[in-house]
């Protein structure tokens, strides 16, 4: 069992010795935040809000802080950011008369307090305070919260999009993608030439179909499925949460996790370990996902399938299906099914019976 803060070794994918990340299969996590600083302070700082209308001079004046997380993860040239931040940045404004005499000069702070990728596109919430709370004071607040929230969350949505495309990792992935574009170029001769040898093949018909049936077959060699029961003492409709959840996952595992909770979304799980899709998801019933780890061979994904059934109220049984799963990893360990199972029973079954109380 992993202590507390620490990846179990049994289901966390080794660097190689070579340190190569082969066809980024791993996890390449690149660190946002400071990034992130200097974008927001190149398009927040110095903006001007009003320029005279209504007799008002608003305009920020730099960011002030920004907290919090994010990053760029990048797997098999799939790009899937991450975020949750704050935001604080300084604004100075000026009231006048009519006759262009300064009424008042006054200060105050624009707070983003929550700006989240997994609200993109939403409007986060936005706060305005001034240090001089007169009657002046309240105007030239009002103004900037009318005029400047639209100004200022454009630039947060270009934030988003920016992130979306892969931040500061997207010179790195546009560099990645030339390699192919080259090869494919390089080899449209050797295409051009097999032409005939597939033409050839091709009148071979009957006699090729019975040695391609038999690749299939081999294909599935070397796959295993593990089947497990458990009873837990709760209601079925909790368990489902807590397996959908991602920060109950991080709770009972002490390991980052994102889960998303619609048909079609993605999941990462064990600090990125293992990563899959929602195939089919029935609220208390069924979950059904495809997932893959790190350490197996280029292109293999299983299914897991969990189903849920409350016989009585307070006691729910899962069922456990987990087909092709590999025999061997990338580096020809052959321990892949004892571990994975292991990991179920230990991992995830056992910790939410001992975090969430529900042994029987």
């Amino acid at each position: 069992m992993a202590k507390y803060g620490e990846g179990d070794k049994r289901w966390i994918v080794e660097e190689r010795p070579d340190g190569a990340n082969v066809h980024n299969w791993h996890w390449a996590e690149t660190d946002c935040l400071e990034w992130s600083r200097n974008l927001f302070s190149k398009h927040l700082s110095n903006l001007t809000i009003l320029d005279g209308e209504g007799n008002l001079y608003i305009k920020t004046k730099k960011v002030e802080k920004v907290e919090g997380e994010a990053y760029v993860n990048v797997r098999k040239g799939k790009i899937i950011p991450g975020y949750e931040i704050s935001l604080t940045l300084s604004w100075e404004g000026e009231a006048k008369d009519s006759e262009a005499t300064s009424l008042l000069k006054a200060e105050g702070l624009i707070e983003i307090p929550y700006i989240s990728d997994e609200n993109a596109g939403e409007d986060p919430e936005f706060k305005v305070s001034v240090k001089d709370e007169g009657p002046i004071g309240k105007r030239l607040k009002d103004a900037v919260f009318a005029k400047g929230k639209r100004l200022i969350l454009d630039k947060v949505r270009v934030f988003e999009e920016t992130m979306a495309k892969g931040g500061p990792a997207k010179d790195e992935l546009e560099v990645k993608k030339v390699a192919p574009k080259a090869q494919s170029a390089s080899n449209s001769n050797s295409n051009s030439n097999s032409n005939s040898a597939a033409a050839a093949a091709a009148a071979s018909g009957k006699a090729a179909a019975k040695p391609k049936e038999e690749v299939k077959k081999k294909k599935k060699e070397g796959f295993k499925t593990i089947t497990m029961t458990e009873k837990f003492s709760c209601r079925a409709k909790d368990l489902y949460e807590i397996l959908m959840d991602e920060n109950r996952w991080k709770g009972f595992t002490q390991s980052n996790a994102r889960i998303s909770k619609e048909v079609g979304g993605e999941f990462s799980i064990f600090d990125g370990s293992v990563t899959g899709v929602n195939v089919e998801l029935q609220e208390a019933k069924l979950i059904v996902q495809k997932w893959r780890f790190g350490s197996w061979p280029d292109g293999i994904q299983s299914t897991v399938r969990l189903t849920l059934e409350e016989p009585e109220p307070g006691v729910t049984i899962v069922k456990l299906t987990h087909i092709d799963v590999p025999e061997e990893d990338r580096y020809g360990n052959s321990t892949v099914v004892e571990n994975t199972e292991r990991g179920w029973r230990d991992l995830i079954f056992h910790k939410i019976r001992a975090v969430f109380g529900f042994g029987i």
